[in-house]
């Protein structure tokens, strides 16, 4: 009888390790821990959110919230999409324009 797999046996497979929280990171650098390999620059820096405080009429508001529920998203996510598309218009028309030569 020859010794061969079974081809119904699941194949081993590599299990990832879930990333490092930043809390963990945090506490192996507390501890003097070479944390050096989590950090590869292969990434961008955030900059930190700033909070802003916007007044909307009552009608506008309305459309926001019923936006909202359309989609089945936060009303926060609503506004930033609109204003980031927005801006992306903006800076497309922009950047469209023939550009004139001042002497």
């Amino acid at each position: 009888m020859s010794e061969r797999k079974n081809e119904y046996f699941m194949k081993n497979t590599l299990h990832k390790k879930k990333p490092a929280s930043a809390e963990s990171i945090a506490r192996m650098a507390d501890n003097g821990k070479d944390v050096s390999r989590f950090f590869t620059n292969s990434g961008r820096m955030m900059k930190p959110i700033q909070r802003v405080n916007v007044d909307f009429t009552a009608p506008m508001l309305e459309e926001l919230e019923r936006h909202a529920r359309e989609l089945n998203i936060s009303r926060q996510a609503v506004i930033k999409t609109l204003i980031r598309q927005g801006l992306d218009q903006r800076h497309l028309a922009r950047a469209s324009r023939p550009r004139v030569k001042r002497s």
